[in-house]
């Protein structure tokens, strides 16, 4: 970052934190005990359209409209003496200019009372409002599938019985056709019926719940089933707290997380991760009203497969996309409604190799403070 000088010989530029900092595109910034400004980058000059010169030594609040949420993280941070990351965040300059940024704030442990600031462009947040707009899709499924209900299930059982009754007149060269027919009713009826799932609008009812117990559960039916070929490994927290969360729609989710990951990765040195950790502070801003969700618990299902085409990430979670030959597309697409309707956010990032879906929920009311670190033996 940019000072009065910078440390480090012109010559070890490759290994000098400062210069590396001065690349990063993300503005960052360490303020002092009276939030002035200490240090810059080149991406917080631009941020605030003043050089170093006119930064150093000058009041944040100088810069930032009064009031501003960054200002009150600063000084919650001095406070506290812990990181916070508050995303989704509406940055009102002082020349009236309005960004949306994802906030991390951490204090500088040689530096008692200084913050170190980090601001770039929302992340998370965008997230959450996509999920927003996939329920309004998911909505559609639901109306959808109840207009199919009705016109369409009834018609095919009637296929389908008239087809079995048709079954001992026909040949025995004929007879799999019979079957054929049978088959496919039943697979639509199958598809009409998971589209009902979108139908439910009622909030889950939510409850303290062991998401390691969750993940256990699933982990038992894979390694039964659909993945008994791969190699589970868990890397889990030991003192997470408890979700607030729906037991038996949290198993939905991670049945279907870990059921892609199985069908995603190789047959030979297949591997699914399943992740737990605690991020304290983080919150999220949702859509344009001032409510903000804290998420501190987060859950990832990795493997070790091919990824997720660039060209259908943005499009992942929406109702009939899907990666897979004969794949219905509403998996996933159930998956970010479930967890919406946990009020948490369910996100993909690719692996190295594989796939990253990570899920982000908030931690049970009653327990809301995060135990103390138990040693594992």
């Amino acid at each position: 970052m940019r000072q009065t000088s910078l440390k480090g010989a012109h010559d070890r530029w490759a290994c000098d934190p400062g210069i590396l900092l001065q690349s990063i595109p993300s503005a960052v910034f360490s303020l002092d005990e009276a939030l002035r400004f200490h240090a810059a980058n080149p991406a917080a000059e631009q941020l605030f359209s003043a050089s170093w010169n006119v930064l150093a030594g000058r009041g944040l609040q100088e810069l930032v409209a009064p009031h501003a949420t960054i200002m009150a993280l600063a000084r919650q941070v001095q406070a506290s003496g812990s990181s916070i990351s508050d995303y989704g965040v509406e940055l009102t300059l002082a020349r009236g200019e309005v960004v949306n940024v994802d906030c991390h704030l951490c204090p500088i442990p040689e530096l008692p009372g200084h913050v170190l600031v980090v601001l770039h462009p929302c992340s998370v947040a965008r997230r959450l409002d996509q999920q927003i707009s996939h329920r309004r899709s998911t909505r559609s499924v639901a109306g959808l599938a109840a207009t199919l209900a009705h016109e369409v299930k009834n018609p095919l059982s009637g296929i389908r019985g008239a087809a079995q009754l048709l079954e001992p007149a026909v040949g025995e060269d004929d007879r799999p056709l019979i079957q054929l027919i049978c088959d496919e009713t039943d697979r639509i009826c199958a598809l009409v019926e998971r589209m009902e799932e979108f139908g439910d609008t009622v909030p889950p009812e939510r409850r303290s719940v062991n998401i390691h117990q969750v993940l256990e559960h699933v982990r038992r039916i894979a390694e039964a089933g659909f993945a008994r070929h791969l190699r589970i490994v868990e890397l889990y927290d030991p003192s997470l707290p408890e979700v607030e969360g729906n037991r038996d729609r949290l198993i939905q989710v991670f049945l279907n997380l870990v059921k892609n990951a199985a069908e995603a990765a190789p047959t030979e040195g297949g591997q699914i991760t399943l992740v737990t950790h605690y991020q304290h502070g983080l919150r999220v801003a949702v859509g344009n009203s001032r409510e903000r969700l804290e998420l501190p618990i987060t859950v990832e299902v990795r493997d070790n497969g091919p990824g997720v085409p660039e060209d259908m990430v943005e499009h992942l979670f929406e109702p009939f996309v899907t990666t897979k030959r004969r794949g219905s597309g509403l998996g996933l697409s159930l998956v970010a409604k479930i967890v919406a309707d946990h009020q948490g956010v369910v996100a993909y990032e690719p692996g190295e190799p594989g796939a990253v879906f990570r899920v982000r929920l908030p931690a049970a009311k009653a327990r809301h403070e995060r135990p103390p670190r138990q040693e594992v033996a």
